[in-house]
Order: structure tokens, then sequence, then C-alpha cells
């Protein structure tokens, strides 16, 4: 008897081993980059510019295909208005920064990982008041939205992969507390991004 619960101690010991070497969390860091299309709406139009920032993301694997990711992304931009109250276009210098969350589901061929994944968060648009800004009196936005995307991952080592992927943000278009720049209409950001990501 004392064998059988000595083996049986064993035995769960070395699952807890395998399972403590087995690889469930990674970090990954990424340049990335903004896209945003026309909004029309309330007598003003906004476009938010091409921008280059960054994205930082962690993710624990909750089974071999399910995962949640955390991802905080920084772009420093522009945005353009038009507005029927004032002549010409109008810029906005300003700074994005993205705090999602999401579900993630993965597959594995080989060295290739394709996922997708799901989420909701916030996009945090601050403006940065210098030369390239022509409403001086505008304020922080901060917008709730839902998160959308998919890409691949490949294994380069059993510690590092490349990670490329397409993701979108359905988004409030910001006005910077400034009626004239008030559209009430919601646009689909494009966050393309490519990185690397660091398992532990």
């Amino acid at each position: 008897m004392k064998k059988m619960m000595l083996l049986g101690a064993l035995l769960l010991c070395a699952a807890a081993v395998s399972q403590a070497q087995e690889s469930r969390q990674d970090f990954s860091a990424s340049a990335t980059g903004v896209f945003g299309p026309d909004v029309h709406g309330l007598g003003a139009q906004e476009q938010a510019k091409g921008a280059l920032g960054f994205l930082a993301s962690y993710r624990y694997s909750l089974t071999p295909r399910s995962g949640l990711e955390l991802n905080y992304g920084f772009l420093q931009g522009a945005t353009k208005y038009i507005s029927d109250d004032f002549q010409g276009p109008l810029y906005e210098h300003d700074r994005q920064e993205e705090i999602t969350g999401a579900y993630v589901y993965s597959r594995n061929y080989k060295r290739y990982n394709p996922f997708v994944e799901i989420g909701v968060g916030g996009m945090i648009f601050t403006e940065i008041r210098d030369y390239k800004t022509n409403v001086l009196s505008t304020k922080q936005n901060t917008n709730i939205g839902g998160l959308a995307g998919g890409g691949l991952a490949y294994e380069i080592s059993p510690s590092f992969d490349i990670r490329a992927e397409y993701r979108g943000f359905l988004v409030k278009a910001p006005d910077f507390g400034y009626a004239p720049y008030k559209t009430n209409r919601y646009e689909w950001l494009s966050l393309p991004a490519i990185g690397i990501a660091y398992h532990f």
C-alpha cells in the first residue's frame, strides 16, 4: 500500500514538473501602424492620418488552442478635420494609446501557428499642443471599442517566434471635446503589426 502511495505521489510530481516546463506564457513586442477611413457626420469629416508606433502583448495559454491576451499600444500621428464651421482643413497632432484584452484561438501546424482574436478595450486619444495642432482648446478622449483580428506566428526556436497580424479596432471617432470636430460616428481603425514573441 505504501509503495502504491509513493508511486502515485511520484507520478503527480512528474506531471506537475512537466506542466511547469510547458510554455504557457509569451510576451511580444511589435512595430505597428494605424490606418483609418474618412468619417462623415454632423457636417464634419474626420480622417486618421497613417502613423507608426509599437505594441506590447502578454498572452497566457489556457489550453493548447485557447488563450487570453493583454495589449498596450502607442502611436503618435495626426487627425485631419474638415467642417462646415471653418475654412479649410484643421489638424490635431495626437497620441493614441490602446489598452485591450482579448480571447485568442490558435492552431498548430509544425512551425506555423495561425490565430484569431476578439476582445474589448479602450483607445485614449490625447492632443499634443505644438505647431502641428491648429486648435489648442481641445482635450483628451477615452473611447471604448471592440478589437478583432488574426495573424500567423512562425516558430524560429522553442522560445521565440515571429508574429505578424492584422488587428482592427471599432471605436467612436475622436472629437477632442471640440464641437466642430464631432461626427458622432464610429470608425474601423486598421492596426497591422509585426514583431517577435518570447515564450516562457
